[in-house]
């Protein structure tokens, strides 16, 4: 049956003392099977500091153009940094939201390096210390904590899988990849979304919706569920990646953000290292078979490529990328074009 609101899970029924972690994974595995989204309380991130993050979220948002244009994105090669409203595409069409992307800061890789999305390994852009003070300090704190819950998260879906609670941690290598997104939302313009429906091309995304909200989640049914932004509970959904991993038994479910009130959010997308393959997990063969009796499931697909939605495709593809590089790269050029002629011109045709 489709589902008509978003689970609740409880961390502390993993992480405190004398709790049932095999009936906790068990119920994960079923929720990430059936919705692919949840919301996580009991978290035990501090208040206080989410109240000074999100201070610092809009003081930032709150400059003047001038001022956020510093670090603007079109100047980063490793697509870092700050971008105006209507500067992503979503299924080639305009999003309407500003945002600062920050990943994982890395030495960039040599000029020119193959394949091309070792690229996107490299610095972030910060604002100046002097304008907002303690901002990069915040932000990176932000990252590590939710790191610290998606690594919790990961091993009880490994539970849930049959696998050791270390499998999907060690699927993960080095030199992970993972990404903050800061988000403002204007009200969204009639007949257009905030972000555009799409699935999220990672493995792991943690969203605080800072109590406005707006994001709805597609049901098999094709219908749309509202998610609630009340209290302080993190949104959770899965990517793409761990659906191909999982040979389509986990789930990354149609999303989208439409809002009639200013609304901030910041995300978290919880990666490996680019060189990490796609590779089926070895699960069980009770997991295949559910997925072939499920219509649902064996149909489930991936974004299209850039060149797919171009020649005509209605936004979704059966095939997914051999790497979460590949992945990751996929989707700059389905998302950014121009972005990518400008910074890398010799693999513009790159599908």
């Amino acid at each position: 049956m489709a589902f008509t609101e978003i689970p609740v899970v409880s961390l502390a029924e993993w992480t405190g003392p004398d709790v049932d972690r095999a009936a906790f994974a068990d119920r994960l595995r079923s929720i990430c099977h059936e919705v692919g989204f949840f919301r996580l309380v009991d978290h035990g991130v501090d208040p206080g500091f989410l109240d000074d993050y999100f201070a610092a979220l809009q003081a930032f948002f709150a400059l003047p153009e001038d001022m956020k244009a510093q670090i603007d994105k079109v100047a980063s090669p490793w697509f870092r940094g700050w971008e105006r409203v209507g500067a992503e595409l979503t299924d080639n069409r305009v999003d309407h939201r500003e945002q600062i992307d920050v990943w994982t800061e890395l030495d960039p890789r040599p000029a020119g390096v193959e394949p091309p999305y070792l690229r996107l390994e490299g610095p972030n852009q910060w604002p100046d210390e002097a304008i907002l003070p303690g901002f990069r300090a915040l932000v990176e704190r932000f990252q590590s904590e939710m790191e610290a819950i998606a690594d919790e998260l990961m091993a009880a879906m490994s539970v849930g899988l049959g696998l050791p609670a270390d499998h999907l941690r060690q699927v993960f290598g080095e030199r992970c990849m993972s990404l903050v997104k800061l988000i403002r939302y204007p009200p969204t313009p009639t007949g257009e979304a905030g972000v555009n429906a799409h699935h999220d091309a990672g493995f792991l995304t943690l969203l605080w919706q800072h109590g406005v909200g707006g994001l709805q989640v597609q049901n098999p049914d094709g219908d749309w569920v509202d998610v609630p932004a009340d209290g302080d509970a993190i949104v959770v959904n899965l990517g793409e990646m761990l659906q191909s991993m999982t040979g389509n038994y986990f789930v990354a479910t149609t999303h989208r953000v439409i809002t009639v009130d200013e609304r901030y959010s910041s995300a978290y997308f919880h990666g490996p290292a680019l060189t990490t393959p796609l590779a089926p997990l070895p699960l069980d063969e009770r997991f295949s078979e559910a997925v072939a009796a499920s219509p649902h499931h064996r149909s489930a697909g991936f974004m299209a490529r850039r060149d797919e939605l171009l020649a005509g495709s209605q936004g979704t593809t059966s095939t997914s990328a051999d790497t979460y590089g590949q992945q990751l790269w996929n989707y700059f050029i389905r998302s950014y074009p121009d972005l990518v002629r400008r910074h890398h011109p010799d693999v513009v045709a790159t599908p």
